[in-house]
C-alpha cells in the first residue's frame, strides 16, 4: 500500500493526490503507524524530490512537491518520538534544501489538477527542519540562507499563492528556538532588502525578484507584530528585529513614507 500511495502523491488528479495520499500517509505517520520504516519512508521521499527535477512544466512537479510534504511530516515525527537521530534529519535537510534551491517550476495552483505548490511545501519542510532539535545555529543559519536565495532568484511568474506567507512562517519557527540572534539576522535582511528594490529593464519585470521579496518582508513582519506567543513566551530578537524590517520596508518603499511637503 505504501508503494501505491507514494505513486498517488505525484498524481495529477486532486482527488486521489491530496484526497487519498497525502492525508492517509500524514495519519499514518502521525499515529507511529511508519515508525519503525520511517527512516526508509523519508529516503524514499527525498529520492521523489528528483522526479522530473529541471522541468518548469508537467505533472512530475506534484510528486516532488508532496514528497517535500511527506518529508515535512517524517521530520516532525523523529522530533515528536525522538526517532531516526540527527544524522537522518541532517541528510533529509541537505536533500530538501537542495531541490528547493534548484526547483523551476513555481506554480502554485494548477486549473483542472488542484495544488503544485512546490515553494509552499518547501517552506513547511523547512519549517520542520527549524523545529528539530538537531539543528543548531550553523544549519539554522543555512536555512535561512535557501530562504534568501529561493527569494532572490528571477522567476518567471510570480509568487501569489501564499508561498511569501508559508516562507515567513518557516522563519518564525526558526527564530522561536532563540539560536540566531541579531549579528545573523540584521545582515540577512539587508542581503533580502538589497533585492526588493526594483531596477528599470525594458525587458524583464523587476518585480520577479523585488515583488517576491516584499511580499515576504512583509508577511515576516505582520507575523512577528501578530503572531501569539508561544510556550516559551516571544522570540527573544522579536522587539529588535521588528525595528530592523521596519527600517528596511521603509528604506525600499520610499515613495510611501517620504516626509509631506509643505504647501
Amino acid at each position: 500500500m505504501t508503494e501505491d500511495l507514494t505513486r498517488m502523491l505525484g498524481d495529477p488528479d486532486p482527488d486521489i493526490r491530496e484526497g487519498i495520499a497525502f492525508p492517509t500517509m500524514a495519519t499514518w505517520i502521525d499515529e507511529g503507524v511508519y515508525d519503525d520504516l520511517l527512516v526508509g519512508l523519508g529516503d524514499g521521499m527525498c529520492h521523489g524530490l528528483d522526479v522530473g527535477l529541471g522541468a518548469r512544466e508537467g505533472d512530475t512537479v506534484f510528486r516532488r512537491s508532496f514528497s517535500a510534504l511527506i518529508l515535512t511530516e517524517c521530520i516532525d515525527r523523529t522530533t515528536v518520538a525522538g526517532l531516526g537521530g540527527p544524522d537522518v534529519v541532517m541528510r533529509w535537510g541537505d536533500r530538501v534544501m537542495s531541490w528547493l534551491s534548484r526547483e523551476q517550476d513555481l506554480r502554485g495552483f494548477v486549473p483542472g489538477k488542484g495544488w503544485a505548490h512546490a515553494v509552499a511545501h518547501g517552506a513547511d519542510a523547512l519549517g520542520a527542519l527549524a523545529r528539530s532539535p538537531y539543528l543548531g545555529r550553523l544549519e539554522l543559519t543555512v536555512v535561512l540562507d535557501v530562504i534568501a536565495d529561493r527569494l532572490l532568484a528571477g522567476t518567471d511568474a510570480f509568487l501569489v499563492c501564499g508561498e511569501d506567507d508559508r516562507l515567513a512562517f518557516a522563519t518564525m519557527h526558526l527564530l522561536r528556538r532563540d539560536i540566531l540572534g541579531l549579528d545573523v539576522l540584521e545582515p540577512w535582511v539587508a542581503r533580502l532588502a538589497a533585492g526588493a528594490r526594483t531596477r528599470g529593464s525594458a525587458t524583464v519585470n523587476p518585480f520577479r525578484v523585488a515583488g517576491n521579496v516584499q511580499g515576504y518582508l512583509r508577511s515576516l513582519h505582520l507575523q512577528l507584530a501578530l503572531s501569539p506567543a508561544g510556550p516559551t513566551g516571544h522570540p527573544a530578537v522579536r522587539s529588535d528585529l521588528l525595528l530592523v524590517l521596519m527600517e528596511q520596508l521603509r528604506a525600499t518603499n520610499p515613495a510611501y513614507f517620504a516626509p509631506r511637503r509643505a504647501h
